[in-house]
């Protein structure tokens, strides 16, 4: 089962993790951390109409959470709060509820189905969803 939790594309992505320095000057800097297993993630965002123009993070999470936190950085730029919001329900019921894998800019989420057998580990690779959030709703409020 831990083989096929920690399977080959899991790590791939751990490994290839982009976007591991912060942003100089972002428009927000947020911290969150998983009560459960403890991860942490620091996002640094700059945001133009609403969306992510620029992305930064500082990781410190299993495998799981760090490949969650790779596709984050692979595929955040020019996404909004919405598509933020749409993508982490599909994380959130693919592994809770054995839904479908994200697509798209999101497919290598894919490879985190096996975790859905492992629920102390779910807070780690959700949080990179919910640090962007917090970051958005940050920017906004900053905005307005």
């Amino acid at each position: 089962m831990i083989n096929d939790i920690y399977n080959k594309d899991v790590l791939r992505l751990a490994a290839d993790i982009s976007r591991i320095d912060p942003l100089e000057s972002p428009d927000v800097r947020v911290h969150v951390r998983s009560p459960l297993c403890g991860s942490t993630l620091d996002i640094d965002l700059k945001v133009a109409d609403g969306r992510i123009a620029d992305y930064g993070q500082t990781i410190k999470a299993c495998a799981l959470g760090q490949a969650s936190a790779s596709v984050m950085a692979q595929a955040a730029l020019g996404k909004d709060m919405a598509e933020i919001e749409r993508v982490r329900g599909l994380v959130e019921a693919m592994l809770k509820e054995g839904g479908p894998a994200p697509d798209g800019d999101w497919a290598g989420l894919k490879a985190l189905i096996p975790a859905k057998d492992l629920p102390a580990r779910h807070g780690a690779i959700l949080l990179p969803f919910d640090g962007v959030l917090k970051a958005l709703r940050e920017a906004k409020a900053k905005a307005a």
